[in-house]
């Protein structure tokens, strides 16, 4: 770890402190020690220098939701790769999903995976404890023994909690804990489809998933969050119904909170399509942001499904308006062989870590969010929901963990599924043009992410 590190002349934003303007930052022994508005910082003889100018200068991210796959699945990620490549990504702070094989349902589960994160992890990470034993949707899990061993939340993930009975036992035991049920809101008797239902669907001929699969969770999960007055959040919310269903809990005051993908407001159904021309032109996506893939590309198949252009545009617009709390990439990373096969049988999941940025950076880009609004929805706003002890994730107050972004809003790149870290080389994005990019990602003072080499300690 550098003892000392002066970042200079950056565009330095932090939304929980309302900072945005010109200055520098000052870390000193793996905390944030200063930031001033009015430059001129130095630490002592031997300080380490990072000169930011035209760069921006924020908090490090912190993902809700995303898969390390380790123990279990260490052929398509481990928490080495994974965290690696959420620094390259700009995230700090992990929250790891239980979808893994032992399930995250014991505190033994839990103690591997911090330790093996503390020995080898490039970045922090937080388990998701299971809401079910096994996550089998049967009988509830420790919820007490895994808050106690560290865990920020409860889901069992891609398998929704489909008994009302035991997501109402669930949301009473979190409670008092302080602990959101973090839920992915999929009716299984309504879906089993493979992408979005729709026009696009009925043209490939693939078998869709109506909006209404998540709606009608969103609002079971809304109705017994009112009722516990338990916290009951939305995970990878993709409708535009589910938007306005959370838009009016909140409104009454029920304890519900959302998070939103970078592909659930960037990509739309047409990707599926790939090149075809007629739908191509039904995509809303910025300059040099559209669909080149070959129509059928599995890695176009994720759950919930890519939208139409109309529920994209809706969670665009509540992103903006403040209804969703953050975004969180749900990262999905999967081995050849999950993808390389027909649609129907191809594994749901993009790998989505080290493309956040730069896919989200074209809303900024087409003016339909600005800067200070997509880093608080990538840092305090996902911090405020997972972070019960204030330890000072998702912000840049003094003596807060030093975890830092820099990144440059205006560089181009073109995305090469080959140059990622991550094992999962699964992104319909291969190919494309981005514009913004990480520069450098601190984390505790270290930095773990400079340019396209890690930098050693």
């Amino acid at each position: 770890m550098t003892a000392y590190l002066v970042i200079k002349g950056g565009r330095i934003i932090d939304p929980a402190s309302g900072i945005d303007g010109t200055g520098d930052l000052l870390i000193a022994d793996g905390r944030v020690a200063e930031v001033n508005m009015s430059g001129g910082l130095a630490g002592p003889e031997g300080t380490a220098v990072i000169n930011a100018s035209g760069m921006i200068v924020s908090p490090g991210f912190v993902d809700l939701h995303a898969h390390l796959r380790e123990p279990g699945f260490e052929e398509k990620e481990t928490i080495a790769t994974g965290t690696l490549a959420a620094a390259y990504g700009g995230f700090t702070t992990i929250c790891c999903m239980p979808n893994t094989n032992p399930a995250i349902d014991s505190q033994a589960t839990v103690d591997f995976i911090l330790a093996k994160a503390k020995a080898e992890g490039s970045a922090r990470v937080l388990p998701v404890g299971a809401v079910s034993k096994g996550r089998a949707g049967r009988e509830l899990a420790e919820l007490g023994e895994l808050a106690a061993a560290g865990c920020v939340g409860f889901s069992d993930d891609g398998s929704p909690v489909a008994d009302a009975h035991l997501m109402r036992s669930a949301l009473t035991y979190a409670k008092p804990l302080g602990l959101p049920i973090m839920d992915h809101c999929e009716d299984l008797a309504l879906s089993g489809g493979v992408m979005h239902e729709g026009w696009v669907s009925t043209r490939l001929g693939l078998q869709g998933v109506p909006s209404a699969a998540e709606e009608t969770m969103v609002a079971r999960n809304i109705q017994l969050a009112e009722l516990t007055g338990g916290h009951v959040h939305i995970s990878h919310m993709s409708t535009a119904g589910s938007v306005e269903m959370v838009r009016q809990a909140k409104a009454r005051g029920v304890r519900v909170t959302c998070e939103v993908t970078p592909h659930h407001l960037t990509l739309t159904d047409a990707w599926a399509a790939g090149g075809q021309s007629a739908i191509v032109q039904a995509g809303i996506l910025g300059d040099g942001m559209r669909p080149m893939n070959a129509a059928y590309d599995t890695n176009t198949k994720v759950n919930p499904p890519l939208r139409s252009k109309e529920n994209v545009a809706a969670m665009v617009q509540a992103l903006a308006d403040g209804v969703i709390d953050a975004i969180a990439t749900d990262h999905a990373p999967h081995t050849v062989v999950d993808k390389l096969c027909e649609y129907d049988a191809a594994a749901f999941g993009i790998s989505g870590f080290e493309t956040a940025l730069g896919s989200l950076m074209s809303l900024v880009h087409t003016r339909r969010i600005d800067i200070p609004t997509l880093i608080a929805h990538l840092t305090w706003g996902p911090a405020q929901i997972i972070d019960r002890q204030r330890t000072g994730l998702g912000t840049l107050r003094t003596d807060a963990p030093a975890d830092v972004v820099i990144f440059d809003p205006n560089e181009e790149w073109v995305v090469d599924v080959d140059d990622f870290v991550s094992k999962g080389k699964n992104s319909p994005l291969h190919g494309q043009t981005l514009k913004g990019r990480i520069v450098t990602t601190v984390y505790g003072g270290r930095i773990v992410f400079d340019g396209k080499a890690v930098a050693a300690e």
